[in-house]
């Protein structure tokens, strides 16, 4: 293997390589760009773009894309080459600072809700110096944001920069307050944990469901599931660790810290994590995880699927989202040794506290998909509603201020295992809580309903969005203030009564918290359409307005891209669903049963007394189900039919998601019992068994 300090980042156009080739005036300008968001001088453009592209081609490039995130949530690259012709029959290699900062794909033929009409193709990319640019294959790839003709944001980049911006503002106007005079820019940091299946390539390619919707649509439980808990950090396999080995080598070449990988709770699934960054940064480098693991998945005759529930009755995947808010200096959410004598770690964690009760939909909504839909709520993942867990540290804490006696913090104390061969080491002063959607973790939150397919950037915008408007409105009131301390003291301990209902420690997964959540008057918005239907309620639009993150036309158009995709990935699985029970396990249910029909005959003409109760049971058991399976399908096809007559967006995804994905399941039961009961030579396509442990 390379010298990983050698290899990091040698795909990366980064600051120590910009350092080392571009004039120290230039690399000035272009640091002011990066750092405190200043304009950039088209002459300094044309500088960075001729040594951008002179580092590219040194490293084997021919070409060069504007590389964007639309609303598919995917990335998106048109590419142009380098060469432009002399004259002589000849080319040279140019780039100029205008085909950096600009470019121009098509903007009709995204997901745009609206804001562009078929005939209105103009768009533009535009360069966000922020994020490094980096090499993928022979490409040069300069990450960009998109927009369209008329100026509205098309992709996921745009409004988390203006979040950004948000919550920096109302930061540095807190930390004014608290004396600092030189900080000029707070930055909101996440590190996203990536959870994934793999599995083995020739046994995926058998299955149109995995395929065509990235889920096992039918699938019986095979004898044995997660339920020994022996996969969960076991000892990872030759062939998948040949995979994480290039895989991290991959991610280290782009200057992604790729820093964890273990297996996780259900067969083959795994997880991989990196150190946080700067989140433009982070959502940036978690595409490019997304992209790499089916990459080089598909290298090793594997494949990677990234659905939040590819299989029935193991756990889900999910994306823990790992945020705090930092200067160059300090994480404002450290609480420090005596965090009840840290006033302004205990300002901005209170904030926090507020912003996730008072818009807890948002950050539901944030987390809202249809493949998310399986995996929020169950034994695996934590429920619907939101929750802050704070541990007993911090808790503590919270009560002291409720009673208006803030005199201690719980100290670390020293673990004791009993054994004197081995270390004796400081516990942490709080415990983790795996079941809560929103939990501390020692000087950050960890945001744990994001799916393991979605972009950060959602989850983002809503985070520093609503933190950025707590904020906003603690300043505002303590500027006019005439004795600060007690204003703030008054205001901490107003903001907690008001919000400490979001508080819980306990275990998010059982019943009993769900009727408490009720009680307490807490939301509990099951699915990702009543989730949706929420973006365009009138408190939030005014939110996204005030801190200049949305404007109207986008979060409407937002809204009518997510019910879209909402209604197509539905409608494409019950296609799917269809066309396999048609196709695939009809045929062979008939083919299988006609066996057994044909063996009864033939046994009882051979020995008319023998017996063949056994064979006559399940050739009558699986024809009932197969007449189950033609109803469901008819019920199926005809309730597919009726939805697509409705006309309003949003009662049609209602209508996919109630009374469409019910048929849904009630066709995959029979189908699924059948599974179990016809031989497996007849059986069209690979089992949970073969999937998850033949890999």
């Amino acid at each position: 293997m390379e010298n990983v300090t050698h290899l990091f980042g040698t795909n990366v156009f980064s600051e120590s390589v910009m350092k080392e080739r571009l004039p120290k005036d230039t690399f000035k300008a272009l640091k002011k760009t990066m750092i405190l968001g200043e304009e950039l001088a088209p002459e300094v453009a044309e500088v960075v773009a001729n040594a951008m592209k002179d580092w590219a081609v040194e490293k084997g490039a021919t070409h060069y894309t504007h590389w964007f995130q639309p609303m598919t949530g995917k990335t998106a690259e048109k590419h142009d080459s380098f060469i432009e012709p002399t004259g002589d029959g000849k080319v040279i290699m140019e780039f100029s600072g205008k085909q950096l900062i600009q470019g121009e794909p098509d903007a009709s033929s995204f997901p745009n809700g609206g804001l562009r009409a078929t005939f209105e193709a103009r768009g533009y990319t535009a360069w966000d110096a922020t994020s490094p640019a980096f090499l993928k294959d022979d490409t040069l790839c300069i990450p960009t944001a998109f927009c369209s003709y008329t100026g509205e944001a098309l992709d996921k980049k745009t409004p988390l920069l203006r979040s950004m911006q948000a919550v920096s503002k109302q930061a540095v106007r807190i930390l004014r307050l608290f004396g600092d005079t030189e900080t000029n820019k707070v930055t909101s940091t996440v590190g996203p944990e990536q959870e994934y299946f793999l599995l083995d390539k020739k046994l995926y390619q058998l299955r149109k469901d995995l395929i065509f919707s990235g889920r096992t649509l039918f699938g019986a439980m095979p004898p044995k599931g997660q339920e020994l808990d022996d996969h969960y950090f076991g000892s990872i396999k030759e062939r998948v660790s040949n995979f994480m080995k290039e895989f991290d080598l991959e991610l280290w070449k782009l200057g992604i810290s790729s820093k964890t990988k273990h297996n996780e709770v259900a067969p083959a699934q795994h997880e991989m994590a990196p150190i946080y960054s700067t989140t433009n940064i982070a959502t940036d480098h978690n595409q490019l995880v997304m992209d790499t693991l089916i990459k080089v998945a598909n290298r090793h005759d594997l494949a990677c699927l990234l659905h939040e529930k590819p299989f029935a009755g193991v756990n889900g995947s999910g994306k823990h989202n790992n945020w705090s808010i930092s200067t160059e200096k300090a994480n404002l959410l450290e609480p420090g040794e005596t965090p009840h004598e840290n006033a302004q770690f205990l300002t901005f964690l209170v904030a926090t506290i507020a912003a996730v009760d008072k818009y807890a939909p948002l950050l539901r909504l944030s987390a809202a998909s249809p493949g998310n839909d399986h995996r929020l709520g169950a034994n695996e993942a934590p429920p619907a509603v939101i929750s802050i867990f704070l541990g007993e540290q911090l808790n503590a804490i919270i009560e002291q201020i409720k009673e208006g006696a803030l005199t201690s913090s719980t100290k670390a104390s020293a673990m004791d295992l009993g054994v004197t061969t081995l270390p004796k080491f400081a516990k942490d002063v709080t415990d983790r809580n795996r079941t809560s959607p929103f939990a501390f973790t020692g000087n950050k939150f960890e945001f744990r309903m994001v799916g393991s397919s979605s972009s950060v950037s959602g989850p983002n915008i809503v985070l520093n969005t609503i933190v950025a408007e707590m904020l906003k409105e603690i300043a505002d009131e303590l500027e006019v203030a005439e004795d600060f301390n007690a204003t703030l003291k008054t205001i901490i301990e107003r903001l907690i009564k008001a919000h400490s209902r979001i508080i819980f420690n306990g275990d998010g997964y059982s019943e009993d918290w769900l009727e408490e959540a009720e009680r307490r008057g807490l939301p509990n918005i099951k699915t990702a359409v009543e989730a949706i239907k929420v973006f365009d309620n009138p408190e939030y639009v005014d939110l996204f307005l005030r801190h200049g993150v949305f404007f109207k036309g986008e979060i409407t158009a937002r809204q009518e891209i997510m019910f879209e995709e909402y209604i197509k990935t539905i409608n494409i699985e019950a296609l799917t669903m269809i066309e396999m029970a048609k196709k695939e396990i009809m045929p062979s249910v008939i083919e299988f049963a006609t066996s057994l029909a044909d063996s009864i005959n033939a046994i009882k003409a051979a020995v008319p007394s023998a017996k063949v109760s056994v064979q006559e049971n399940l050739l009558t058991k699986i024809s009932e189900l197969l007449v189950e399976v033609q109803e469901k399908l008819v019920d199926l096809e005809e309730e597919v039919a009726k939805t697509h007559l409705i006309e309003d967006i949003e009662e049609v995804a209602f209508a996919f998601k109630f009374k469409v994905f019910e048929m849904m399941t009630a066709l995959r039961k029979p189908c699924d019992e059948l599974e179990v009961m016809v031989a497996q030579d007849y059986w069209p396509y690979p089992t949970y068994s073969d999937l998850l442990f033949r890999v």
